[in-house]
């Protein structure tokens, strides 16, 4: 497994495949409040590329074309966080994506624990540390132990699909989730707008 720390954007002809894991560091849970830190990414293969934005974002024409493009499978756990961040810095719709809590919501209905720590130990016998997870990602120099941690929060999506696919198919559910999965973006610019926490489906 290798790191490999970029900043503003990806590099100029590098391809991630036509699956690949995304996930956001930012300096709190409000994306139109707390700015975006660092994106990483990966395609599965034990790599991790990661991304450093600063405080003032540069354009990043290479990540955003990855991020709207249709034939290029975005993966996530819980994205209707990283989607908004992302659209909030980037005004870049992400899609189409895929949603590794989400999946686990509908499949494993047994449970209420649905983090990626406990997803991860579950479904593939491994343990990850959520150490550094509110840590300082806004600082200049980020530390190898956050790159470590931020790496790890990717490169067991793709495994996982795998099985919460198999868990979704299983249950007939898969049409389902995936009507979830089309409708993510939009939920993520609702969020934007001041709809977080209303349904605006409910009847009053």
């Amino acid at each position: 497994m290798a790191n490999h720390l970029h900043h503003h954007d990806l590099p100029d002809g590098l391809s991630l495949g036509p699956i690949v894991a995304i996930d956001c560091e930012t300096m709190g849970l409000l994306p139109r409040r707390d700015r975006l830190c660092l994106i990483q990414m990966s395609a599965g293969d034990g790599d991790c590329h990661l991304v450093q934005v600063a405080r003032d974002p540069a354009p990043a024409p290479n990540l955003c074309r990855m991020l709207a493009d249709p034939a290029t499978l975005k993966l996530f756990h819980y994205g209707r966080f990283d989607i908004a961040a992302l659209f909030q810095t980037y005004d870049v719709v992400t899609a189409p994506v895929w949603c590794t809590k989400i999946a686990s919501r509908m499949v494993r209905t047994y449970t209420d624990r649905h983090g990626l720590k406990q997803l991860v130990q579950e479904l593939l016998g491994i343990d990850i540390s959520k150490y550094q997870q509110q840590s300082d990602w806004g600082a200049a120099d980020l530390t190898p132990a956050q790159l470590d941690y931020a790496a790890s929060d990717v490169l067991h999506l793709h495994r996982l699909r795998d099985e919460l696919n198999r868990r979704l198919v299983r249950e007939g559910r898969q049409d389902l989730a995936q009507a979830c999965f089309d409708f993510l973006p939009t939920r993520a610019q609702l969020d934007l707008l001041g709809w977080a926490d209303s349904d605006v489906f409910y009847h009053a």
